[in-house]
């Protein structure tokens, strides 16, 4: 597999992971904050060059049901845009309770108010990008 990056598009930052080629393991590298669309397109075709990434994994909200809820159909319509200004695929994948998932690590691992706001995208993008490479690789489940 070669470089795949992981993207939770919150409405603040964005958290980012990848996973470089020829692993199997997906790292939480950081967060863009949201200024604007040409911002933040800007910010992820650096990352896509600088990892090399031939594809982006992003976390679609839906329901605990697994369905299209208003953010999930709000996320879409967003990512039609950079779909059309990238030049590599984008993926959506299922991300039910990512966020809550890391928050609830994070407060079992005593980390500090300040620390969690610091991580979680990132971490919550690094879980959507490990889901997604668990379920390629045939070590996962694929939720939806």
């Amino acid at each position: 597999m070669r470089a795949v990056l992981g993207l939770d598009m919150g409405g603040k930052r964005i958290g980012v992971a990848a996973v470089q080629a020829g692993t199997t393991i997906a790292l939480p590298v950081g967060v863009i904050e949201r200024k604007n669309r040409e911002w933040v397109l800007s910010e992820i075709q650096k990352l896509l060059k600088s990892y090399k990434a031939e594809k982006i994994v992003v976390g679609l909200p839906v329901t605990l049901k697994g369905e299209m809820g208003i953010a999930a159909e709000k996320l879409m319509a967003e990512m039609e845009w950079f779909k059309a200004r990238l030049a590599v695929p984008v993926m959506m994948w299922d991300e039910r309770l990512s966020s809550k998932e890391v928050e609830r690590v994070l407060l079992e691992g005593d980390v500090s108010r300040k620390r969690r706001k610091e991580v979680i995208d990132q971490l919550a993008a690094q879980r959507i990008l490990q889901s997604y490479i668990d379920s390629q690789s045939g070590t996962g489940i694929r939720v939806s």
